[in-house]
């Protein structure tokens, strides 16, 4: 059993899933119908199932499925979702796919929500179908893959459903974002808008890049500190309040019980004493008519703040109006806790009759709180000559809190459209007094409908990061939407949200074209964000060092404000492992698939690794453009999946172009192609729209070292058509190739040219057979020029026995020295295993093996290779630690030339003995 969590778009899907790979092992052979009782039992336990549409999109298709027979697998997925769906968060997405090669093996993939919430689900799902086997077949290993808690009681023993239940509860709980951060998700994601979570908390990224803002609850990038610290100091709120005209209770700030009293006996009762920065109603008193309430009641207060304010009560209906960016968008009448007697129960018994209502939950979880008797209620009750059991009158209202707050379990009643203008306008008012973008005004009124100023009452507190809950869903009365309004505020009409996203992937040439791209829309004045296997780059400083070709990586560059354009360098593991690390882009690119990584992570075929590479493309939205290498069949093939508008790179103009990209082209289609020509390495042309514009030759652009190097050449048709789709105009594309070098700095460890010890050295990683050819095709040009080829040879230990045979087959054709080395990760290889089947590729390619030196290290195999080389010499590297093989390139110091001439020319056996001395001392 192994767990995926797809945090963007991926192989089987373009939404968040959890992926479960589950062995069935003898359970293949026990589809639902052939086990008695087990859909019974299972929907008695989870009714829910029956809402279930499954493959019939309809509710009870996946009953009919379980008596129809499905697998066990697929019953899982479904708990799954409804679980979550019980924890409180509502998906519905899923399918459950068989592993090929893999008899009784399943994908299992739901969507999720919470990540959290979704991995416990995916446990409990698997225990609770356990559970409903007989107990011959029960038995099941491998949960904690999928989340472990080992102080979890739910997770071991016999499974409990209610137990289940409450674990997950707490998990969602703890980790689901409120209603007031939900909401403004929720809006965000109806506009299109990406969204990253920062935090298991409340923190939130709405855009990307430049573009982003972020809320914390109703807190917002536009926030002013200023403002939020001035509504946390109730004092400060009420003066500057005055100071505008605006209508405040009088009051003071005292720091000792007997300071309070005699302040409310100068201000004169009835008063409140609160908390001077205090929230939710905590440690708040109302309606104090005597000293020694005024006593308790600040000592309450103290245990929140060490100073108390002490003000005039306002009699009336306590309301919230909420401002969003100085306009009112919603009031509501907030009605503090209560029960209603019918002459027979208890209060206690009374709450427990309210707590039942499903609207009701614990925290924020649900539309309205538990009420709980606490020592606050008490307090409230005897004051009123009453306790828990009390038995209320028929029709007597009993009310159990001072204030009206919904945590404290409250309730709420619409009255947006009743305010009267006058308390609208003091509202709005006050709400730029403070400085707040969001504010919460709390506001008693006798009746809103009526202005306060002529029955009383006003301003008792402004609130930063209001709650929107009793807006979105009011105990009575219309919801109001106040997500949209926020959300108005930060993104207004026609604003960017987004950068683009530019996403390169493929088996070779990746690394180059995202460099290009990079340069190209540098060169254009954007900030560029890069994802490269050397690090991540943001305005060409690398601010990471690692390969960071995943989905990790992309995010970082998503979430850097710096950035105007993202171009990620996008491989094979990370989509295998968590999908994307974006939902959608604007632009991909696959440059090939060649035949590396087979065997690995179920990717047997080519075909399977042009479905994993596909994703790319099928990730761009309907208005970006999926750019496709004409020349590669597999490339060409995912033109049906691949999202917006379909371009295509080739090498093979003229005469040689393909049958459909000529009618590609004719038909005002999007290509670059390189047309042919004598010399230079032929003519970079952009077809669009009918129209032929010739960008430059391929000679003029320097890393093609003078278009010798057609592989390169391949990764600038495809940066150009990437840059020209982005909207680079014509002339900077041209410009920045022409400037594109394969210099160490522009791109490490891709074709690096050194020729500072009197022979030539490349760099290149040139890891694969593919990437091998491509490399040498450019060697057996340059042949001619040099005296002899020099190479150090390795290919990664995750490949097949036949990659690395074929490898060093193909290294045979190249070279004139073959030193074959080992990666410093075997990746579960014995040491010289790879160089054995390296050799035995090579021999059997009939290379003489006087002409081949083994060496497993890499430092010591450059050594030999920079030691044996003399004048005249290529001495081609293929490195794993680029930076580090780079710089010993860099502080290599030649030997006297005639210390080894004599040898070399010689050959056979004494070379391989002076290469083992030089191995030594290298």
């Amino acid at each position: 059993m192994e767990r995926g969590v797809y945090r963007g778009a991926h192989l089987y899907s373009l939404t968040p899933m959890i992926r479960i790979k589950l062995d069935l092992g003898t359970l293949e052979e026990w589809p639902s119908n052939r086990l008695p009782g087990f859909t019974e039992r299972l929907l008695a336990l989870l009714p829910g199932l029956h809402g279930h549409g499954c493959s019939f999109h309809e509710p009870g298709g996946f009953v009919r499925r379980l008596e129809e027979g499905t697998w066990l697998g697929h019953v899982a997925e479904h708990i799954a979702l409804e679980l979550q769906t019980l924890a409180g968060s509502r998906v519905t997405r899923g399918k459950t796919r068989s592993v090929k090669g893999e008899a009784g093996v399943y994908n299992v993939m739901y969507a999720y929500r919470e990540e959290q919430t979704a991995l416990v689900a995916g446990r409990l799902a698997l225990q609770l179908v356990d559970s409903l086997l007989p107990s011959e077949l029960q038995g099941i290993r491998g949960l904690d893959r999928i989340y472990k808690d080992e102080d979890e009681p739910a997770f071991r023993g016999s499974f409990d459903l209610n137990a289940a239940l409450k674990a997950l509860r707490y998990v969602h709980r703890r980790t689901a974002l409120g209603p007031t951060t939900l909401s403004l998700v929720q809006e965000a994601e109806r506009r299109g808008i990406p969204v990253l979570r920062l935090d298991e908390q409340s923190l939130v990224q709405l855009g990307t890049g430049r573009h982003q803002k972020r809320i914390r609850a109703s807190i917002t990038s536009m926030t002013s500190q200023i403002a939020t610290d001035a509504a946390g100091d109730k004092d400060l709120t009420k003066s500057l309040l005055a100071d505008a005209g605006l209508p405040v209770p009088k009051g003071d700030v005292v720091r000792r019980a007997d300071d309070a009293v005699r302040a409310a006996e100068r201000i004169g009762y009835p008063v409140v004493v609160k908390p001077l920065d205090g929230n939710h109603g905590r440690g708040v008193s109302i309606d104090l008519t005597t000293a020694d309430e005024v006593t308790r009641a600040f000592e309450e207060a103290s245990q929140h703040s060490r100073r108390v304010i002490v003000e005039k009560y306002f009699k009336g209906r306590d309301h919230r109006i909420l401002v969003v960016n100085g306009e009112l968008v919603a009031v509501a009448e907030r009605v503090p806790a209560h029960v209603t007697g019918d002459g027979e129960r208890s209060i206690s018994a009374l709450v427990d009759e309210v707590n039942k209502d499903p609207r009701r939950g614990d925290g924020h979880e649900k539309v309205m709180t538990r009420i709980k008797i606490n020592d606050h209620v008490l307090g409230i009750l005897a004051k009123a000559g009453m306790d828990a059991g009390s038995v209320p009158a028929l029709g007597q209202v009993v009310y159990l809190c001072d204030t009206a707050n919904l945590s404290t379990g409250g309730t709420a009643i619409d009255r947006t459209d009743d305010i009267h203008p006058d308390n609208a306008l003091i509202a709005r008012r006050a709400a730029r007094a403070i400085g707040l973008d969001v504010a919460g005004i709390d506001f008693i009124a006798p009746d809103i409908a009526r202005s306060v100023r002529e029955t009383g009452g006003g301003i008792i507190e402004v609130n930063a990061a209001p709650g929107f809950r009793m807006h979105l869903q009011p105990s009575e009365g219309r919801a109001r939407n106040v997500a949209r309004p926020v959300m108005d505020m930060l993104f207004p009409r026609g604003a960017a949200t987004r950068i683009p996203i530019l996403a390169i992937t493929g088996t070779n040439g990746k690394s180059t074209t995202s460099r290009m791209v990079g340069h190209i829309l540098r060169a254009h004045g954007l900030n560029v964000g890069l994802t490269s296997t050397t690090g991540i780059y943001v305005n060409g400083d690398r601010i990471v060092e690692a390969d960071a070709s995943g989905p990790w990586s992309a995010r970082v560059v998503l979430r850097d404000p710096t950035v105007d354009v993202a171009v990620l360098e996008t491989a094979r593991g990370g989509i295998l492992r968590e999908g994307l690390g974006f939902s959608e882009c604007d632009i991909g690119l696959v440059t090939n698939v060649q035949p590396d990584h087979l065997g690995l992570k179920g990717i047997e075929t080519i075909e399977d690794l042009a479905w994993v590479k596909s994703v790319v493309v099928e990730a761009v939205h309907r208005n970006g453009t999926s750019i496709l290498n004409a020349d590669d069949r597999m490339c060409v093939s995912m033109r049906r999946r691949a999202g917006g508008r379909i371009g295509y790179f080739s090498l093979r103009g003229g005469a040689d172009m393909p049958d459909f990209l000529r009618e590609h082209i004719d038909a005002g289609g999007f290509a670059v192609v390189r047309e042919p020509g004598a010399v230079d390495g032929g003519e970079i042309v952009i077809h669009d729209d009918g129209d032929s514009i010739h960008l430059m030759r391929a000679a003029e652009i320097p890393a093609t070292l003078d278009g010798l190097a057609e592989f390169n050449v391949q990764n600038a048709l495809g940066a150009a058509a990437m840059a020209y789709a982005q909207g680079v105009p014509v002339n900077v594309i041209r410009m920045a190739l022409s400037t594109y070098t394969t210099s160490f700095e522009h791109s490490p460890g891709r074709l690096n040219v050194f020729d500072g010890h009197g022979f030539r050295v490349i760099l290149d990683y040139a890891h694969n057979p593919a990437g091998l050819q491509a490399l040498g095709n450019l060697i057996l040009k340059m042949k001619p020029r040099h005296r002899r080829i020099i190479g150090m040879i390795n290919i990664p230990g995750d490949r097949r026995d036949d990659d690395m045979r074929e490898m060093g087959a193909l290294a045979t054709r190249y070279f004139d020295e073959i030193i074959f080395r080992e990666d410093p990760a075997r990746r579960g290889r014995k040491p010289g295993e790879i160089i054995g089947l390296l050799v035995e590729g090579a021999l059997a390619a009939g290379f003489p093996e006087q002409k081949i030196t083994r060496i497993l290290n890499e430092d010591q195999a450059a050594g030999v290779c920079l030691r044996m080389a003399q004048p005249g010499d290529l001495v081609v590297l293929t490195p794993t630690d680029v930076e580090g093989m780079w710089q010993q390139v860099l502080d290599f110091r030649a030997h006297p030339a005639g210390s080894f001439d004599v040898e070399i020319e010689r050959g056979g056996q004494a070379g391989t003995e002076q290469a083992e001395t030089w191995r030594k001392s290298a």
